[in-house]
């Protein structure tokens, strides 16, 4: 099913950390409204990913 070596899925992990601090800073200026504001763009945007996998992932099924 997955034909990439997973050893790519440990590129998310640093990427996602990178867009959501970046993202927060952007839209705070205290350090802990930036890390909360991060930790619920990671979260949004983790589940947003899982969400499109499964979905492939059934349509693959169906194919």
């Amino acid at each position: 099913m997955l034909s990439i070596s997973p050893t790519y899925l440990l590129h998310y992990l640093p990427l996602i950390v990178a867009i959501s601090l970046v993202f927060g800073a952007t839209r705070h200026e205290d350090t802990a409204l930036i890390l909360k504001h991060s930790f619920h763009t990671a979260r949004w945007i983790t589940g947003f990913m899982a969400f499109i996998f499964v979905v492939l992932a059934f349509i693959s099924w169906l194919i």
